[in-house]
């Protein structure tokens, strides 16, 4: 990374008080597993976060492809992971057609789950029949999440600076 790279912080609070602008009374905690464990509660978070994302950008509704789900699914399955506290691979697998209409595979989202239950990222509890993940490292969730973001905005603001050569 170059030195005169920003700060990542000063990054998000720009872009959080953009996004807020609009709408100065409104606060968010960002903090992870600060939701209910229902997967109602989940779909409800997550359809309001499309929202804020569907009233920045100036198109009618953004869909992600499958192939964006699988580059991005370790930090999309540690968001589903943080929004439900504790949950188990299936859930996550319904989670990810439900919500994204990505239909992927055990073969795929199981293995980076354990990928990140070896790196310490994820904590895993054997149940009775299943295994329930939960976040253990909320430091390295908070800063994954942070440079995915940060380097998907860039690449967008290229294109976007792109666009009026075309």
């Amino acid at each position: 990374m170059r030195e005169d790279t920003p700060n990542t912080e000063s990054v998000l609070d720009e872009l959080s008080r953009a996004a807020t602008a609009g709408n100065q009374s409104e606060s968010y905690d960002i903090s992870l597993g600060s939701t209910d464990d229902s997967t109602k509660d989940v779909e409800r978070e997550l359809d309001e976060l499309m929202e804020q994302v569907n009233s920045a950008l100036p198109t009618d509704e953004v869909q992600f492809d499958e192939a964006i789900i699988k580059e991005n699914l370790d930090e999309i399955l540690l968001m589903l992971i943080a929004l439900h506290e504790e949950t188990h691979g299936k859930e996550l697998l319904s989670d990810l057609t439900h919500l994204f209409g990505a239909q992927l595979s055990p073969g795929t989202v199981y293995p980076s789950l354990h990928t990140l239950e070896e790196n310490g990222v994820l904590s895993m509890h054997a149940k009775v029949r299943t295994k329930e993940y939960s976040i253990a490292d909320e430091e390295y969730v908070r800063a994954s999440v942070e440079r995915t973001m940060v380097q998907h905005l860039a690449f967008g603001l290229l294109l976007y600076a792109f666009l009026p050569r075309l």
